[in-house]
């Protein structure tokens, strides 16, 4: 698997999820709806979804389906252009309900960053790197 182009993130209340993501974020989706059974966000490269997580438990798993409990060691990145960008990032997560759990700081990597946890608790990492690229889809290029 060289591509990861569809992150679906199981969420206890879609309602809450879109409002935060579409109206709070200003992500990007074709969902006019306040209740729709899945959410597909457009994110320049990478998409976004939101499914309700009793419904993709069982997607993986009808007979025992996994259960959520705690942090899973995974985050989810927004790479910012500028300093400034990651502070009003930040700034308008904590404004659509978010939780800072560590604000914007320079980082022992030489960049710059701080975390946030969304209302399902998907912990999001927003960062910036001076010597970071971007290409014509606005993706992070790594070398």
């Amino acid at each position: 698997m060289n591509r990861i182009n569809l992150l679906t993130l199981g969420v206890e209340n879609i309602q809450n999820s879109l409002k935060f993501y579409r109206d709070g974020l200003g992500f990007t989706t074709s969902v006019k709806e306040d209740n729709p059974g899945i959410v597909f966000f457009s994110n320049q490269g990478t998409r976004l979804s939101l499914y309700q997580i009793d419904e993709l438990a069982k997607d993986i798993n009808q007979a025992n389906p996994p259960k959520r409990d705690g942090f899973s060691g995974i985050t989810l990145a927004y790479n910012a252009k500028s300093e400034e960008e990651v502070d009003q990032v930040i700034e308008k997560a904590k404004r659509a309900g978010a939780s800072i759990i560590k604000t914007p700081q320079r980082v022992f990597w030489g960049g710059y960053s701080g975390y946030f946890s969304d209302p399902d608790g998907y912990v999001w990492e927003v960062a910036y790197g001076e010597n970071w690229s971007f290409d014509e889809n606005d993706m992070l290029v790594i070398d």
